[in-house]
């Protein structure tokens, strides 16, 4: 069998992931486009270590995407790393190269820049990202790129770029009008979780934004929209950096 004729495989690697955006989103591309050959899977690992078993387990692979929690974990087990996914510290796109090397990539730096772009008023100059995995880094990415000044909100913050949720007073609040969550809170089948901010301090003045797609709405969604702030979900972001991973395996 020649190399065109063989099935080309290409994957989500992530935890506890059956309820994968992406295996739904590009089996549907593929039947589109009529790829026939084409197929898409979830590897659902419960450790990280056990990637070199799923690679030597399919030799057709040559694209996977990267979901929580192992945005940050796979770094170890890629051979190069694009640019800004190594100024990121984290990847969500894995390409497997034709000398059959790893190269991880960064497609949600663009799929939130391009979301929230529409979104953005002048007005929109400081923002807070609720949480610090590797998500986060992809949304602080983008904000330096269009000079927005951020602060990580954490349980257990470290440095200076990083608050706790206890220090988020009015002033803060008003201060940082773009507001992102980038913790899992609130995904369903767990939808009455939700961060814990003073939403009361919320206003029209305020975007925010979710990276959580399902629900549509989460509770911190319908808070802020409560207080007449703009909300987003993380659905387009999800698309536009699916087609920026298709573009990166096809380049």
């Amino acid at each position: 069998m020649t190399g065109a004729e063989k099935n080309k495989l290409f994957g989500l690697l992530g935890k506890n992931i059956s309820y994968s955006f992406s295996r739904g989103y590009f089996t549907e591309k593929f039947k589109k486009l009529d790829l026939k050959k084409y197929k898409y899977m979830n590897f659902d690992l419960q450790k990280i270590e056990d990637l070199p078993k799923i690679i030597d387990a399919y030799s057709n692979l040559k694209g996977i995407n990267v979901t929580i929690p192992y945005k940050e974990a796979i770094l170890p087990f890629l051979d190069k790393l694009d640019k800004t996914a190594a100024k990121i510290g984290a990847v969500n796109t894995v390409k497997f190269t034709k000398r059959g090397n790893l190269k991880g990539y960064n497609s949600d730096v663009v799929g939130f820049e391009n979301s929230i772009a529409p979104f953005l008023k002048k007005h929109h100059k400081k923002a807070l990202i609720l949480g610090t995995g590797g998500a986060s880094k992809a949304i602080a990415f983008a904000f330096k790129r269009n000079k927005i000044k951020y602060k990580f909100v954490s349980r257990n913050p470290e440095g200076k770029k990083e608050i706790s949720y206890q220090s988020l007073t009015q002033e803060v609040i008003e201060n940082y009008t773009i507001i992102v969550n980038c913790t899992p809170l609130g995904t369903s089948p767990d939808i009455e979780k939700h961060p814990d901010i003073p939403y009361q301090f919320i206003t029209t003045n305020h975007i925010l934004y979710d990276l959580i797609y399902n629900p549509e709405e989460t509770v911190f969604l319908s808070k802020g929209k409560e207080k007449g702030a703009v909300i987003k979900n993380g659905l387009e972001m999800l698309q536009l950096q699916a087609e920026e991973s298709w573009r990166i395996w096809n380049k």
